[in-house]
């Protein structure tokens, strides 16, 4: 079982950066994959950036790639998302999860694989 909280979000202009916390409950922390999504108004989730157990591996999505970093901490139960160079079409609200299966699997690309989410954090961008 693992319980996610994330944190972190809130309104910045275009061209600004946020970094999202999320902390995670539960031992097997770092055998998980772990992901975020985000989901604007009257949109499905989308995948943002995943990273393997160990950190050693990462993706994300093409919109993302060169402006956004996904990282990891497993002695502090914790993975990260550092947004750089926002722009208004980043706006939605941020969900971490993690997935059992192993990275190289490239299941943390669908949001259904995924067993655990938290809450979700709000990041508004603005022009």
């Amino acid at each position: 079982q693992v319980h996610l909280v994330e944190s972190g979000g809130g309104l910045v202009q275009a061209g600004g950066s946020l970094r999202l916390s999320c902390a995670a409950s539960g031992r097997t922390f770092s055998m998980y994959t772990m992901g975020w999504f985000r989901q604007a108004p009257g949109k499905e989730r989308e995948f943002v950036a995943a990273i393997s157990w160990n950190g050693h591996a990462t993706a994300y999505a093409d919109s993302t790639k060169g402006r956004f970093t996904i990282s990891r901490d497993n002695a502090k139960n914790t993975v990260y998302l550092q947004m750089n160079t926002l722009k208004p079409e980043d706006t939605g609200v941020y969900y971490c999860g993690a997935d059992s299966a192993g990275y190289y699997t490239g299941t943390y690309y669908y949001a259904h694989e995924y067993e655990y989410w938290g809450q979700g954090t709000q990041v508004s961008v603005s022009s």
